[in-house]
């Protein structure tokens, strides 16, 4: 671990920091921290910085309540910029957006940008804003039991391509079964941050059986 007097800030004793939500990997903000505020962050585990307008520190979220919880900070190869990641309470943009970064300035339409967030969002959208022809909306529109079932045969399909050792059929039918699994967890109103802190759960208790072992 680093100390902060191995950190380089400059000559306004100030370090950038690049907020990240720790679930999504979303970019939420570009803030900046001196040594009092990274001090007092590191201590309550929630974002501190330094306001360079205001010329003061302020803890995210003590007015608004959208607060920051730290999991780790992070310093690059010349220990010149912070990389903290994050689970937010809330908005990270004074403007009442989930991120800073909403507006796009480039996009390749040749490298599109997948993320499981992404295409969680697309399939939520087919249920609440049918689409005629779409695949998607049709299994809502049939309901649970036609999802179950399709579930099931996905399940099945997954099973027998890992049985035949056929790598590359199981890959296809494991990205099938995903898909209709989030299919599922829309119907039942679940998100991808229930099953992200359910799984986070099972590290820690997992991580404990460990220690418990060793001593």
């Amino acid at each position: 671990m680093l100390n902060i007097d191995e950190l380089k800030f400059d000559e306004k004793g100030l370090i950038p920091a690049i907020v990240v939500d720790s679930v999504t990997k979303r970019v939420l903000t570009l803030a900046y921290m001196n040594r009092e505020s990274l001090r007092i962050s590191m201590e309550k585990e929630l974002t501190c910085f330094f306001s360079r307008s205001r010329q003061e520190l302020w803890l995210k979220g003590e007015t608004s309540g959208n607060f920051q919880h730290i999991v780790s900070i992070t310093a690059d190869c010349d220990k010149d910029a912070l990389v903290v990641m994050v689970e937010p309470e809330g908005p990270a943009c004074h403007l009442g957006t989930t991120s800073c970064f909403e507006n796009p300035v480039f996009e390749s339409e040749e490298r599109q940008e997948f993320s499981y967030e992404k295409l969680f969002e697309l399939i939520k959208g087919r249920k609440t804003e049918k689409k005629e022809g779409s695949y998607t909306t049709y299994l809502f529109e049939k309901g649970l039991d036609k999802i179950l079932k399709k579930v099931g045969e996905e399940s099945t399909e997954v099973i027998i391509a890992a049985k035949a050792q056929d790598k590359k059929e199981t890959v296809y039918e494991i990205a099938d079964l995903a898909y209709h699994v989030m299919v599922l967890m829309i119907e039942a109103g679940i998100s991808l941050e229930d099953i992200h802190k359910e799984l986070a759960s099972r590290h820690v208790i997992d991580k404990k059986v460990k220690q418990e072992k060793m001593t």
